[in-house]
């Protein structure tokens, strides 16, 4: 099956082909997606790689952390806190790059399994558990990853990783919007 040609979560088009054809984009995007809106946070890839001029996970491990800061600082801000996620980007940065030869595809390639993918993923700077389930549904039901063990892990409800289409981006979104609204009505 392999990777789908676009993830249409940001609604620029050429970021949604990187976040889909670029593995380290992708988890980057992942790493930003907190306290910001699917869209900013998986345009902040493409972001980056205009002002940088690439995405090398070893390079921006490497950068001065003033430097990357100017960078994810500058007008627009790369994320609503920069300066955490300025950090937050280095550090994943720096496991890609040490850890899986700056190739974040060997997150999920090198896997030996759902539970080994699950705790993959969850070393990675910025991947909570959350994000481990909604990551493991997009590799598992968009870019085809079979793994033993895997498909018990996956989450039942509906993650951004089944969202294919802008449609279904609003309507999740707006999911999370009724829910969120109901569980502060509940808290009274």
């Amino acid at each position: 099956m392999g990777a789908p040609a676009t993830l249409p979560w940001t609604g620029d088009d050429a970021a949604d082909r990187l976040i889909a054809g670029d593995p380290n984009a992708l988890l980057i995007g992942f790493a930003l997606d907190q306290q910001v809106t699917v869209q900013k946070a998986f345009a902040g890839p493409a972001v980056l790689r205009e002002r940088l001029g690439h995405l090398d996970p070893a390079r921006i491990a490497a950068m001065d952390p003033d430097a990357f800061l100017a960078v994810c600082r500058e007008k627009p801000a790369v994320h609503r806190f920069p300066g955490t996620m300025a950090r937050r980007i280095q550090d994943l940065c720096a496991v890609i790059a040490g850890d899986h030869g700056g190739d974040g595809s060997r997150v999920w390639t090198g896997a030996a399994d759902g539970p080994d993918l699950a705790r993959r993923l969850g070393a990675l700077p910025g991947i909570g558990e959350m994000k481990v389930k909604t990551i493991m549904a997009l590799l598992a039901r968009q870019y085809g990853v079979e793994l033993p063990g895997l498909a018990p892990l996956l989450p039942a409800q509906r993650t951004l990783g089944d969202v294919a289409s802008a449609a279904e981006l609003a309507d999740y979104q707006a999911g999370k919007r009724a829910a969120k609204a109901a569980r502060r009505a509940a808290a009274g």
